[in-house]
């Protein structure tokens, strides 16, 4: 098992995304430095790699500083094949959301979860703007 501190611990999310489309999962989130982190899995022929599970309420990571960001990777002793479980252990003062994502595959293909950044000051205070106006 290893675990690795992810770059979104101090950021403020303003906006997060989850989308399960035919084993093509994904989630954005979207910050107010602008920076946009969309964690994913590029799949590929012989293996799945999946969000199982969102614990705790996701809307407890918006508009607050993240204080715990943490990836953990279990390999799943298991499966048929080859499994890894990938935990992702998020917090803000709000409370703690832990994402499971699983990959299996016949052991020669990626089962790992990538988490890659962009960045788009603009999108961010669009999201700002909208939050503002709708509290109005």
């Amino acid at each position: 098992m290893t675990s690795t501190e992810l770059p979104l611990l101090g950021k403020t999310i303003l906006e997060i995304n989850v989308l399960n489309h035919n084993y093509d999962d994904s989630i954005e989130f979207i910050c107010s430095d602008g920076s946009i982190f969309n964690m994913h899995h590029e799949q590929d022929c012989c293996e799945s790699v999946t969000i199982e599970d969102i614990d705790g309420d996701i809307d407890d990571l918006i508009a607050s500083p993240i204080t715990m960001a943490e990836e953990v990777v279990k390999d799943d002793e298991n499966a048929s094949e080859s499994g890894t479980w990938t935990f992702y252990k998020f917090a803000t003062i709000k409370g703690y959301v832990t994402i499971r994502w699983y990959g299996s595959s016949n052991g020669y293909y990626s089962e790992s979860v990538t988490i890659s950044e962009s960045h788009d000051i603009k999108r961010a205070r669009s999201i700002k703007l909208d939050k503002i106006n709708e509290g109005s």
